[in-house]
């Protein structure tokens, strides 16, 4: 990264959950998502992310609600989601519990009606005949004109409205690498006298991790799902990891089994990977990056949410993997090896199953994961591998003698610390 920018330390080891307030609760507003951050305090939370919360263009409005990301103001918030007072509340509450919010950020584009268009038609790309354009396909947007300066520096002003009006916490930037590199650079540095923020990159151009403290990991996601498909190998998924391994110097990736686009275009989490989907998720917290879980994955969420419609995620009041989330959250607060600690893999028996250890100083955590759809008997070996380890999820002790035999049911997943 950038010598002149630095990672907030509370971002290090923190679980980031994807709120999607519209389909969160009936009302999809503000309040009614409130009374949920205690129990995701509980489940370790770190980082509330809310998609786009401001007010939705209704020119060429896609459904019966329109995209969040379609916006007709940056600074004002939109009247579904509740009032100012609301998102004010919602963020101390917040703050109170420990937890820090970060608003997504749609830099690249505005909806096809945006209060600036009547001043400031310039501000916007255009075509040779003077019509409002966008170049991805997006028939319901508007693409800004990054080569005015008068509208760089109004989008910068918008942001510094949210954290000094509302006192949030960072970004996520939508489409970040749509978006020329030196706008984010020239906002960011604006920032240099204000509180530290955390800075999230939809995008994985390593370049922009000049800016951001965190990118994408759409690499690693697309090959976890050809593994799983069976289109792909294990190989492949280790290739990626090793690219991310030349990243700059602190650069995080984002890990994660669904959000916001993956579950409503792609499928959830277990259509893409079936039987591997806790595996997978066990991967996101205990490699080195940072953890992303959506809305309703600790349900488990089995539909997928319609993007531009109301289509409320169906809550059973038991949330049945809140203790596994929380086990893995809890994993990344109390061992250094996790968020700081050396990687080794081991090699396995068979292709499909995943295992690798952590290790910092006196710390050493053991992951298999077994992705396939096989039973599979395996071994590891390893000199850190000696001394009594607990099992994360079962709570039992076990004596490992620098070999450890394995037993693994398809799907299965172990995490073992040293104690």
């Amino acid at each position: 990264m950038n010598s002149n920018f630095k990672t907030v330390a509370w971002a290090l080891d923190a679980t980031i959950y994807e709120v999607n307030i519209r389909q969160y609760t009936q009302e999809g507003d503000f309040k009614s998502f409130e009374k949920e951050i205690p129990r995701l305090k509980d489940m370790g939370v770190g980082i509330l992310w809310l998609m786009p919360i401001t007010p939705i263009s209704q020119v060429v409005k896609k459904g019966a609600l329109g995209s969040y990301y379609a916006c007709s103001s940056y600074t004002k918030i939109n009247p579904e989601f509740g009032t100012e007072a609301d998102f004010q509340s919602l963020v101390r509450t917040a703050h109170e519990n420990g937890m820090k919010v970060i608003i997504d950020w749609v830099a690249n584009h505005t909806g096809r009606h945006h209060e600036w268009m009547e001043q400031h038609p310039e501000w916007f790309a255009q075509d040779a005949a003077g019509n409002f354009t966008e170049r991805n396909g997006w028939d319901d947007v508007v693409d800004l004109n990054f080569s005015n300066t008068a509208m760089r520096a109004a989008l910068t002003r918008a942001m510094h409205y949210w954290v000094t009006q509302f006192d949030i916490d960072g970004f996520r930037c939508d489409m970040a690498h749509l978006v020329p590199l030196d706008f984010w650079v020239d906002a960011r540095a604006s920032f240099a006298n204000a509180k530290p923020l955390f800075w999230l990159a939809e995008c994985e151009e390593p370049t922009y991790h000049q800016v951001f403290d965190a990118t994408y990991a759409w690499a690693w996601m697309h090959a976890t799902e050809r593994v799983a498909d069976g289109t792909s190998t294990m190989h492949d998924v280790y290739s990626i990891l090793h690219d991310y391994n030349h990243y700059p110097e602190g650069a995080l990736k984002l890990f994660y089994t669904s959000n916001h686009d993956e579950n409503s275009w792609n499928g959830t989490e277990y259509e893409k990977y079936g039987i591997a989907a806790k595996p997978w998720a066990v991967f996101t917290h205990t490699w080195k990056g940072m953890p992303l879980i959506y809305s309703g994955q600790e349900l488990p969420n089995y539909k997928r949410l319609k993007f531009f419609d109301k289509d409320r995620i169906e809550w059973d009041g038991q949330n049945a993997l809140h203790e596994f989330y929380k086990a893995l959250t809890s994993l990344r607060k109390q061992y250094t090896a996790i968020v700081h600690g050396s990687t080794f893999n081991l090699p396995t028996s068979n292709p499909a199953v995943m295992a690798f250890i952590r290790y910092h100083e006196t710390e050493t955590i053991l992951v298999v994961l077994n992705v396939s759809k096989e039973h599979v008997t395996m071994q590891c070996q390893h000199e850190l591998l000696a001394g009594r380890f607990k099992q994360v999820f079962s709570g039992l002790e076990f004596n490992f003698t620098h070999t450890v035999n394995f037993e693994l049911l398809p799907g299965d997943y172990f995490v073992y610390v040293k104690i």
